[in-house]
């Protein structure tokens, strides 16, 4: 097979696996901006797939995004009332939100199916931009994609120039940094912390949503298979900055898309081991590259009693 064929199909393969870790390592940058570290992003995807998928079969793709984002949030809601709210160790508290939420959408799913038995969502649209779509490689992976993952070309700027050019940018990293100086600023770091979990369930959830609507058009029970836990590592190996965060995401996108160009390639190669290569790649990732730049001050210490 001639490369240049296989080369376009490749780079777009590794878009779209990155839109939904890219979306949900959009997420974990704001919460552990705000200091915190979710392992519970694994149950806010899983919650965003299930209610995402209800809501496609009734109102359409959009429909699904939306509900995604809602229950994402609504996970996220959950998790500030614990480690903000009840001060939960960080760690404990995201740990049992993964499997609840892994639990509880495989029992509301077998349910619903027994009831109203459905089929699978009907296949998303490419939308190709026109002349960008045209560009040799680039073109056909960045500008001929589902709609989708055109809002991830939003999400990011948008989340650079909060951060960095906000005064809501500013409180939030310096939450991150010196929580008693957003005290003296006259802004509470609980508030923050608060509405950072909550935003970044959104993007979560939004993710998950995307795996079932966009992606596989069908939910299955613990679909995320470990996304949300590779989304903390893009995190970290992006360095805490969107431009990072988006660029290690790609990355992983393209690991994961490695599975199809092995199909279309005709490689002998045990399917268990390439699906495992993003894992194996984040440890090496993580090793390599740890320490190149530290994280906030603060990242999982839990607030101070104060406002």
């Amino acid at each position: 097979m001639n490369p240049e064929s296989i080369l376009p199909g490749f780079a777009a393969a590794a878009v779209r696996a990155a839109t939904p870790l890219a979306f949900a390592a959009a997420g974990e940058l704001l919460v552990e901006r705000a200091v915190v570290i979710n392992i519970g992003i694994e149950g806010m995807m899983i919650v965003g797939a299930y209610t995402g998928y209800v809501a496609a079969h009734g109102a359409g793709q959009g429909a699904g995004l939306l509900a995604g984002a809602a229950g994402g949030a609504a996970m996220g809601l959950v998790f500030a009332a614990l480690v903000v709210g009840l001060r939960v160790q960080q760690v404990i508290a995201g740990t049992a939100l993964s499997m609840l939420g892994l639990a509880l959408t495989a029992s509301l799913h077998r349910a619903h199916a027994a009831l109203v038995p459905t089929d699978s969502l009907p296949p998303v649209a490419i939308t190709r931009v026109p002349l960008l779509a045209d560009v040799p490689v680039l073109g056909p992976a960045f500008f001929a994609q589902p709609m989708a993952t055109y809002l991830l070309y939003v999400v990011f700027p948008v989340i650079s120039w909060m951060l960095y050019r906000s005064i809501a940018g500013v409180a939030l990293r310096a939450t991150g940094e010196s929580p008693m100086a957003v005290v003296a600023a006259g802004h509470s770091p609980a508030r923050i912390q608060s509405l950072a979990i909550i935003a970044g369930g959104a993007l979560a959830g939004t993710g998950g949503a995307i795996l079932s609507v966009v992606h596989a058009g069908t939910f299955v029970d613990g679909m995320t298979a470990g996304r949300g836990f590779v989304a903390v590592a893009i995190v970290a190996l992006g360095r805490w900055t969107p431009l990072g965060v988006a660029t290690s995401a790609l990355v992983f996108g393209a690991v994961s898309a490695v599975q199809y160009l092995a199909q279309s390639l005709g490689w002998r190669v045990p399917y268990p081991l390439v699906l495992a290569a993003p894992y194996a790649v984040t440890l090496v990732a993580m090793a390599v590259f740890r320490g190149h730049r530290p994280p906030p001050s603060q990242l999982g210490k839990p607030l101070r009693d104060g406002p």
